[in-house]
């Protein structure tokens, strides 16, 4: 992760210099650069979150261990959490498995005298399959497992049938020689070789991540669709035998087997080899596996609770070495691991779960073994691979494109999705209205809509943006005159928030105010990368100093920092608040609730009449902070309206997120909740205007002017469609201010 170091724009301030400020401010008198000291900050804020949400984790959990029933009902609902955020929630259909030979290739792929291994495929969801390697004993198996290799390890090194896994730790062959049956999944491998469209372009990202990008903002998971797999194959053994079921795993493949022993009580034990630890760094960790919410609820030791009173079995060994995936995979140290293992005796009573910690690759398979109730076969040579046209890099693109095409059919149909989840919940009546030929469409009572649509704000907050559970501290605002023209006074700003989180931003004063006076106030909010000072002076070609030209117009202007500044710095930032269930923006309404009520105690500013308009980035913000936070009275969106979920997770757009380096743009299951229609039903009533330059590439006119369709045709049928409009111009990524400054003049003067 690099920190990028910017300049201020400020000139310093000579030392010892009078400093001006506003009245009933104390003096500012921080120097050097506001926006990296403000990042700074928000990392330390975070960090010390994730540190304190070991202790509070225990709040969202009321085991009962005196009965196994009554322990499984106790954690019913946690495990229900977990599944939803691993994005395991779909349902799976009806398990077929099929044995494959390519043409030429025998049938078994291999065979000794104890096991025949097969080449199988089996059936998870509508068009996606598990594939991987049957290993069956032929007879009675003592019991049934699942073992899971890492990501970059084939399921034939497994077995024993390619080079590259030592013989002590190929534990599905162990298994079949002692009797069990072996299913062995292939996963999403770390390679990029098929990641992007050739017609569009390739791209450097992983597989595992070009797939977690695009689910993740649908509500699902690489991680997932991988534990649903293993849960299909438990599906297919259960029909074979009635045996204890086992799950084991190295590395990515541990922490799939361990998560689907979570998930699914069937699981009779489970064996974790490189993977089990203290997870507070799951920040650090690869991207794809980034798991929103997670450190709320669960840590590693936490997720084994979900699988007491069955048996657990971690190995202590060394991880797959993996770098620069947005995050590394680095081994944790024995102590760690020890200390975590540790934690479940204060989180079970002892006795209640059979488990052992041991260290050293194959250390773990004698008492997994144990605890399905099989002994060990003395081991054997290996069977010999008999294929001759078997292709492992075809079946990983097979893979790879049947979750791509399952998770871009969710993106088809996520409009449907989201009106079942809101619209036509909010508003039933609108549902039927707009297929009716009736054409008496009486205008409708707007007040019951807003009332149902609380529910559905404090939805968006709680669970999609995200909240920091932490009160917020006096404004205890200060302040330096930093700017003077004919028109207005400009001054410095910075309020306190959270400790090391302060808002900061320029507020324009215009000085033709009157006492007693109380004017309209705007809040207008650069964009990516950007600075407040850009929004007031300097030309700059996407601002063009709306923030002046507005307190030029009479308007009372504060221009605040946010914090996408610093490229992947404020990245990582985003992912370490996803740990907890939170977003950048989770700190950014904060911020805005803490401007608001400074703004609105001003002698000067009408609370009543404050407006939000915001380019790029700010446009985003736009669309999430006022349609939370309800005293923003008029919002302008520029540069940046779009069909979001499509813009963020269509692998077929040539400038869709899918394509790009913003990798924070995927919110956890946005796209089936709340596109950028549903946001502006948070914010109706209120005036609402969409900027847009017809060659601006953050979208295309066609549908930027779909998804607002939507909402003037929502506005119309509650008789306020003239608080609603769209204002084309024919130019770029740029504020154009003709029709949003008359916007802001008609609804807040």
């Amino acid at each position: 992760m690099k920190r990028v170091i910017v300049v201020t724009l400020w000139v310093c301030l000579l030392v010892g210099a009078q400093i001006e400020t506003l009245p009933g401010t104390a003096p500012l008198d921080w120097e050097g650069d506001l926006a990296e000291r403000l990042l700074d900050g928000a990392h330390r804020f975070v960090e010390r979150q994730i540190a304190a949400s070991r202790e509070r984790r225990a709040a969202r959990w009321r085991r009962d261990p005196s009965s196994r029933q009554a322990y499984e009902a106790s954690i019913e609902a946690n495990r229900r959490r977990f599944r939803q955020a691993i994005g395991l929630v779909d349902e799976r259909i009806p398990v077929r498995l099929e044995r494959l030979a390519e043409e030429g290739d025998p049938a078994p792929a291999a065979q000794t005298s104890a096991y025949r291994v097969w080449q199988v495929r089996w059936s998870v969801f509508e068009g996606v399959h598990g594939e991987g390697l049957l290993l069956d004993p032929g007879s009675a198996a003592r019991a049934s497992v699942v073992v899971v290799p890492d990501a970059d390890q084939l399921p034939e090194q497994a077995v024993g049938l390619a080079p590259g896994i030592a013989a002590r730790e190929q534990i599905a062959r162990r298994l079949a020689e002692s009797g069990c049956r072996v299913l062995v999944p292939v996963l999403i491998d770390r390679s990029s070789r098929w990641s992007g469209r050739p017609q569009i372009r390739m791209t450097d990202q992983s597989h595992r991540e070009w797939i977690y990008r695009q689910a993740f903002h649908m509500g699902r998971h690489l991680i997932g669709y991988e534990v649903a797999k293993v849960l299909a194959a438990i599906d297919w053994l259960g029909t074979q035998a009635r045996a204890p079921v086992g799950v084991a795993g190295y590395g990515e493949g541990g922490m799939i087997a361990f998560y689907a022993a979570a998930a699914d009580p069937r699981v009779t034990a489970a064996l974790v080899s490189g993977y089990f630890g203290p997870r507070e760094r799951v920040w650090s960790e690869p991207i794809y596996r980034n798991v929103f919410g997670l450190l709320k609820e669960f840590g590693d030791a936490e997720i084994a609770t979900l699988i007491a009173p069955r048996g657990l079995v971690i190995e202590h060994a060394r991880a797959p070495e993996v770098r620069g995936h947005k995050g590394d995979i680095v081994t944790p140290e024995w102590s760690a691991v020890e200390a975590e293992f540790a934690r479940l005796a204060t989180l079970l009573p002892e006795g209640f779960q059979p488990r052992f910690l041991v260290q050293g690759p194959g250390s773990g398979l004698e008492p997994f073994a144990k605890l399905l109730g099989v002994s060990l076969a003395p081991s054997r040579a290996p069977a010999r691979d008999l294929r001759r046209a078997f292709d492992a890099a075809a079946r990983q693109r097979r893979q790879l494109h049947e979750l791509e095409a399952y998770t871009q059919r969710l993106v088809e149909t996520s409009e449907r999705a989201r009106n079942e989840f809101f619209l036509h919940k909010a508003a039933p009546e609108l549902a039927v209205r707009k297929w009716s030929y009736d054409l008496q469409r009486p205008t409708l009572a707007w007040e019951p809509f807003v009332e149902k649509a609380r529910w559905y704000r404090d939805y968006f907050r709680q669970e999609i943006i995200g909240q920091f559970d932490e009160p917020v501290m006096p404004a205890n605002p200060r302040t330096r005159k930093i700017r003077e023209t004919p028109k207005w006074t400009g001054y410095e700003v910075v309020l306190d928030v959270w400790p090391e989180v302060f808002a900061w931003g320029i507020l324009l004063v215009p000085k033709d105010i009157q006492p007693g006076e109380r004017r309209a106030a705007v809040v207008c909010q650069h964009g990516l990368e950007g600075l407040p000072i850009e929004t007031v002076e300097g030309n700059h070609p996407a601002y063009r100093n709306f923030a002046a030209r507005l307190a030029e117009e009479g308007f009372v202007v504060f221009s605040p920092h946010n914090l996408y500044r610093g490229k992947d710095h404020f990245r990582f930032l985003d992912r370490k608040a996803n740990a907890l269930g939170a977003t950048l923006y989770s700190i950014l309404l904060a911020q805005h609730e803490q401007i608001l009520r400074w703004l609105q105690s001003l002698p000067f500013v009408d609370g009543e009449r404050i407006g939000f308009y915001g380019l790029s980035y700010g446009g985003k913000t736009a669309m999430r902070v006022p349609a939370i936070l309800e005293n923003y009275r008029v919002i302008i969106c520029s540069g940046d309206f779009n069909q979001w979920t499509r813009k963020v997770a269509s692998t077929d757009l040539p400038y869709g997120y899918m394509y790009t380096g913003e990798w924070e743009m995927f919110h956890f299951n946005l796209g089936g909740t709340f596109d950028y229609a549903e946001m502006a039903y948070l914010i109706f009533p209120r005036p609402f205007l969409v900027e847009r330059g017809h060659h601006d590439t953050v979208g295309e006119d066609a549908w930027v002017a779909h998804e607002y369709a939507k909402v003037r045709w929502f506005y119309a049928q509650f008789g306020l469609g003239d608080r609603t409009a769209i204002a084309f111009f024919n130019g770029g990524h740029t504020i154009h201010g003709e029709a949003a400054f008359a916007f802001l003049r008609r609804h807040l003067f």
